[in-house]
């Protein structure tokens, strides 16, 4: 097995569009690459995935234990040739002084070469000790490799390859001109996902294109076999699968909605779980199904089509009258509140959550958020005899609502690092819908999805009874 990290000095460096064409240029090769992205992220996983034509999973030392990371890297690479992981930030940045929950932290736990991105703009001489520094900082850090990009030409790169040569013992993979056509466009979260962009896969073979003729993908693929194959380690508290009757489960994906997990959705297929998809902007009527995950995303892009399907509003809206449930996560929770406004424009939504969702300039909540779990929602961990449990989780929204009645509202959780709806609380209750900002994993002792499918197969029960008794009646 082979495999490359994918890293950077800092952000911005141009790492994730280098990663893309990487990743699509080696899948042209026929090589089966099994891409994983560090940390809590929906929008990089949707692009690498796009591009190798299989999920993307996410590698973060917050939520995950180090068994479940080595586990989820193990199985996913059981079929696959080589594994291209993407860091987030820089190489060494992490939430504490010991670097702890690093990309180098996750490179040195997993045995894989680093492979490292310079934004060499304005940069000649100095990328050397920049190279030596990142080299010498940890002993336990291979580098494998550098590319060079944003080159400002021919002559550009002609001086920065004779100072790495020079100077330093890392191989320099490649080097990529700067040009605005290898440019994704950004929103405030990072780059627009590519479910909102019907071009994606022109993108993605442009990108790939400059990487075949800027990047040496033979030896870059040497600097892969320098990895050691993961130990898959045994999971004393692993969740056992226990699927009971099927039960159909609606999501949202559309270009308004498609932040989910792969392996919380992979979770509901082993639990008897058939998903089906439904358009929130197209398809007037809800799919016949037990219960809805309406997840993250970005309503606002959408907010005037979200309006116009009226139809689809107030059939959210009646499902969750009756009783059927419900999981909305950001996006989805913005979705279900009175209304939305952004750039002083104001359209109405589901109208379910007492509520109006207001749009701002500078992040509300963004980062690892911590939740004590009260046992106040409909699936909390509480309802299982676990309450006060404590969950890691991660939240990124520009949003915040207006309006809601803190004092006169069911909450599942507590927050203690965090903002989630009101900076104390998250997890609107309703009946049998839980709302929150804060994105879950069925990951380190959370596993929610487990609680969920449950509680809809209770929900489907109940229901069947009532319908029963109201027959015989």
């Amino acid at each position: 097995m082979s495999a490359i990290y994918i890293s950077a000095a800092h952000k911005s460096s141009g790492k994730t569009t280098l990663s893309i064409g990487l990743v699509r240029a080696l899948s042209e090769r026929d090589i089966a690459v099994q891409t994983f992205k560090k940390g809590p992220d929906y929008i990089d996983p949707l692009w690498l995935g796009a591009a190798s034509g299989r999920p993307c999973y996410n590698l973060d030392f917050y939520t995950q234990s180090r068994d479940e990371i080595t586990a989820c890297y193990a199985s996913r690479m059981a079929e696959r040739d080589l594994a291209l992981i993407e860091g987030n930030k820089g190489l060494y940045d992490g939430l504490d002084v010991e670097g702890s929950n690093s990309n180098a932290a996750m490179a040195a736990f997993l045995s894989v070469p680093v492979v490292l991105v310079v934004n060499c703009r304005g940069m000649t001489r100095g990328i050397a000790p920049l190279l030596l520094g990142y080299q010498a900082f940890d002993q336990h850090i291979d580098i494998g490799g550098v590319i060079l990009n944003m080159v400002g030409g021919s002559r550009h790169e002609s001086k920065l390859r004779e100072v790495v040569e020079y100077y330093t013992d890392i191989p320099v993979l490649g080097a990529v001109q700067a040009d605005e056509k290898l440019q994704i466009d950004e929103r405030h979260l990072g780059l627009i996902p590519s479910n909102e962009i019907s071009a994606s896969q022109q993108i993605i073979n442009t990108l790939a294109d400059t990487i075949r003729q800027s990047v040496d993908l033979d030896r870059l693929l040497l600097v892969a076999e320098k990895a050691r194959p993961p130990i898959t380690p045994s999971l004393q508290n692993r969740q056992e699968c226990v699927a009971g009757p099927c039960i159909r489960i609606g999501y949202a994906k559309d270009r308004a909605f498609g932040f989910y997990y792969p392996d919380d959705l992979e979770r509901m297929h082993e639990l008897g779980v058939e998903l089906v998809p439904f358009d929130t902007l197209n398809e007037s009527q809800l799919p016949d199904v037990d219960g809805l995950f309406l997840g993250g995303g970005f309503p606002e892009m959408a907010m005037e089509a979200l309006e116009s399907n009226v139809s689809m509003r107030q059939a959210i809206a009646e499902y969750i009258e009756r009783g059927g449930p419900v999981y909305a996560e950001c996006g989805g929770l913005m979705y279900l509140t009175r209304s939305l406004s952004w750039h002083g424009k104001k359209c109405r939504m589901v109208g379910i959550i007492p509520a109006d969702t207001l749009m701002h300039e500078k992040p509300q909540g963004r980062g690892y958020v911590r939740l004590r779990d009260r046992g106040g929602g409909p699936w909390s961990a509480g309802v299982n005899g676990q309450a006060d449990s404590i969950i890691h989780a991660h939240e990124f929204h520009y949003s915040s609502l207006s309006g809601l009645d803190s004092e006169e509202t069911t909450f599942a959780y507590e927050v203690m690092r965090g903002f989630g709806i009101d900076g104390q609380h998250d997890g609107y209750c309703y009946k049998n819908l839980m709302a929150s900002y804060t994105h879950m994993r069925n990951v380190g002792g959370n596993h929610w999805v487990d609680r969920f499918v449950s509680h809809v197969r209770a929900c489907r029960r109940g229901h069947a009874s009532s319908q029963t008794k109201v027959k015989d009646v």
